[in-house]
């Protein structure tokens, strides 16, 4: 008797780490997009994304005092940038590039990516107010991270860290 409840107790519990392995196989691991400190490594914005997810920074150039949008797409670990939009022609600004000028904003959206990185080295500056936007929740980056240098990058999270 007592050995047919033990077979039995095995079996089951057999069973369910079975059951939980196949399901914690099949749940696609996600990516979370993070933005941290280039010195100390503290971590200040972490969100979720998906592959294919779409974010962009926000800010006022420099010198031109006029607003620049880029746009990334999350590729796995890496980002692409496809997608700028600005509203005159500056230092780092695409000037040779085939633009669409809509309303006063130039828009450079090319057929493929314009550049693909693994990280982006930032410093959010009070003047330019650098602003993180990903799906539609916007974050001062300035405000976030005191104005220190950053390093936005893309980190591979797995089942069971989405599901906690």
């Amino acid at each position: 008797m007592q050995h047919t409840t033990n077979i039995r107790f095995i079996t089951g519990l057999l069973v369910i780490v079975l059951l939980a392995s196949t399901i914690g196989t099949s749940i696609a691991p996600g990516f979370v997009l993070i933005i941290e400190d280039i010195d100390t490594d503290e971590t200040y914005i972490r969100h979720p994304v998906d592959n294919g997810t779409t974010f962009a920074v926000e800010y006022t150039h420099s010198v031109e005092k006029t607003r620049v949008y880029d746009e990334y797409q999350v590729s796995g670990q890496q980002f692409v940038n496809t997608r700028m939009e600005f509203e005159s022609y500056g230092w780092g600004l695409p000037a040779t590039a085939n633009v669409t000028n809509r309303n006063g904003t130039f828009v450079y959206n090319p057929s493929g990516p314009i550049t693909t990185m693994s990280e982006l080295l930032l410093s959010p500056g009070r003047i330019a107010n650098h602003t993180l936007i990903v799906n539609n929740e916007r974050y001062n980056l300035v405000t976030q991270t005191n104005a220190n240098d950053v390093r936005i990058h893309i980190e591979r999270q797995s089942p069971m860290e989405r599901v906690v």
